[in-house]
């Protein structure tokens, strides 16, 4: 399968992200506590969502916790196209990672961050993901008690964010490489979705200047309810420093992010805005603190800071 023609070749996907941290075990116990399905292979841990069986996430070990690579996924038919637009612009194309089982084509971005394009099946949604409202009748108690709940599990991962240190730049490399299209623009941050459809956002950027991070990934839960529940779950396992509960101004989702131990967060997040395949999207470029969230508690004063700072000496 390939993109309708050759100006419209763009990725379809997020496919995974890679991040090192200095200790696979406390990562193992995070991601199993979030709800993920986690499997250890060959000291890397790899993170799915139960019964599905895609790669969403490639966890090594390393001193220091620090971005490796984000993958993107394209119809075959296209991997040409990308080589031979990379190829006018004057993109050098690096060595894969040792451990890419799918070499594809592997480049760095203007400020340094490893990227993949791989022919992959699209793991994104097609359609907005439908969620849980279903109320009760009256005379039936609506709510379980403590504890006789099921561990929240999400059902796949929704986006990405990065730090870059500009982020005027990374949107140009990104529409006119890959192929993405800006939904938002607020300040210092850039949401990123893709013409074939996709959530409100599959990347987002926002800007620092120690370079380039992972701040965080989001992951698609079926209710509010879930999102709570998934809070508590958290707290419960020693994982209590987050921000949340609250509901984004763009994106439109619910959300609540648990810190990790590197200082990065995962997101739970239910009901995101979903933007059509071929749907010319008017972004917005509102001011930052009109638009990062409509209600909840006030945002962390870390919330923002990119923990990994510049040691691009450990990355691969």
């Amino acid at each position: 399968m390939r993109s309708p023609s050759p100006s419209a070749v763009g990725v379809h996907s997020l496919d995974h992200f890679s991040v090192s941290v200095p200790d696979l075990e406390v990562a193992k116990k995070f991601y199993e506590a979030f709800g993920l399905d986690v499997r250890v292979d060959e000291a890397q841990v790899h993170l799915r969502a139960f019964g599905d069986a895609h790669l969403w996430g490639v966890i090594t070990e390393a001193p220091k916790k620090v971005v490796r690579y984000i993958s993107f996924g394209a119809f075959d038919g296209d991997l040409p196209i990308f080589k031979s637009r990379l190829e006018e612009r004057g993109i050098r194309l690096v060595d894969p990672p040792f451990e890419s089982v799918n070499p594809g084509i592997w480049l760095r971005d203007p400020a340094g961050l490893l990227i993949q394009i791989q022919v992959a099946t699209r793991s994104g949604p097609t359609r907005k993901s439908p969620i849980d409202s279903a109320s009760v009748p009256d005379g039936v108690r609506a709510a379980p008690m403590r504890g006789s709940t099921e561990s929240v599990r999400p059902r796949r991962m929704s986006h990405a964010l990065f730090f870059t240190p500009d982020v005027s730049r990374a949107i140009r490399f990104y529409t006119d490489v890959l192929g993405l299209r800006l939904s938002d623009h607020p300040g210092p941050v850039a949401f990123l979705h893709s013409m074939h459809g996709s959530d409100h956002h599959l990347i987002a950027f926002a800007e620092s200047s120690k370079g380039i991070g992972y701040h965080h990934s989001a992951w698609d839960v079926r209710s509010i309810h879930d999102v709570g529940l998934g809070a508590m779950q958290m707290a419960s396992a020693g994982f209590a420093r987050g921000w949340g509960i609250g509901r984004h101004a763009l994106g439109s989702n619910y959300f609540y992010y648990v810190r990790d131990p590197w200082g990065s967060y995962s997101e739970y997040s239910c009901d995101i805005d979903f933007i059509p395949a071929g749907m010319q999207w008017e972004a917005t470029y509102p001011p930052p603190e009109n638009s990062l969230y409509l209600w909840g508690p006030d945002v962390p004063e870390d919330f923002v800071l990119n923990y990994e700072g510049e040691i691009d000496g450990d990355r691969p």
